[in-house]
């Protein structure tokens, strides 16, 4: 097997590996976020639009946050902001007061992890 081939199967599993949280993550995160570099999953958000002269340009802050990104040790982060001139799509995945259909103990069990009370989750 040549080098090339096992960056491949590496790039691979860890493609599969981000898919599998994706999902597995979903159910905990109010919005998902599209921009034209990255997808973000988080549960609050403001975007403002910064008037340019030739395009507007957008200032998107983001809380709570999972970061679409095979290469982050830590994909799950408190905060995050974006500067684009590109589009953002913001869809809402659930409305304000419902509660998310998976608890972080719920995720961990499913991911075959256990939480005790002292654990820190961020």
């Amino acid at each position: 097997m040549s080098h090339l081939d096992e960056l491949d199967e590496y790039e691979a599993k860890l493609e599969l590996r981000l898919k599998k949280e994706y999902s597995d993550v979903f159910g905990l995160f109010r919005f998902c976020v599209v921009t034209q570099d990255s997808t973000y999953l988080c549960n609050r958000h403001e975007l403002r639009v910064l008037p340019q002269t030739s395009y507007p340009f957008f200032h998107l802050t983001m809380e709570d946050v999972w970061v679409w990104d095979k290469n982050r040790p830590m994909r799950m982060i408190p905060r995050a902001e974006v500067y684009t001139s590109s589009d953002v799509t913001i869809e809402e995945l659930r409305g304000e007061g419902e509660e998310p259909t998976l608890t972080p103990e719920a995720l961990a069990e499913k991911l075959g992890e256990t939480l005790s009370g002292d654990d820190d989750i961020s």
